[in-house]
């Protein structure tokens, strides 16, 4: 097992949601700056790895977290983009730096409100199977 394609997969994934035509205009970041985090953006969060290897290569699967944030007053905007987010990554097709993208699926989402109902957050999980 390697973590060598952590860094070239999420660099895959932030060009995929940034050239991504239905999030024109939505920002995406992988860390908010203090003192920021309003409007409405794309988070790219945690991730897990585990190893996927067998006899004839070496593997991992990558299951990683894209967060939507939102001060909307409901869910609606923050659902529209989350759905954009996994038409984006869903089976798409990533150039990889470091080893190859064999499969991108969707496997949950969780919808909450933070701030005492001020914000909405979505957090979307993906497993990535990467082979080397």
């Amino acid at each position: 097992m390697s973590y060598s394609a952590a860094a070239a997969l999420q660099s895959a994934v932030y060009a995929r949601l940034t050239g991504f035509a239905s999030l024109t205009g939505v920002t995406i970041v992988d860390a908010v700056a203090p003192g920021t985090g309003t409007g409405k953006f794309v988070l790219l969060g945690p991730e897990t790895a585990s190893d996927q290897s067998d006899k004839t290569s070496g593997g991992a699967e990558h299951l990683f977290q894209v967060s939507v944030i939102s001060d909307d007053t409901g869910f609606l905007s923050a659902k529209v983009i989350a759905g954009h987010v996994s038409d984006a990554l869903v089976g798409a097709s990533l150039t990889l730096t470091t080893g190859w993208l064999v499969d991108l699926t969707f496997v949950r989402a969780v919808a909450r409100r933070l701030k005492e109902g001020e914000n909405r957050r979505i957090d979307l999980t993906f497993r990535a199977r990467v082979d080397f």
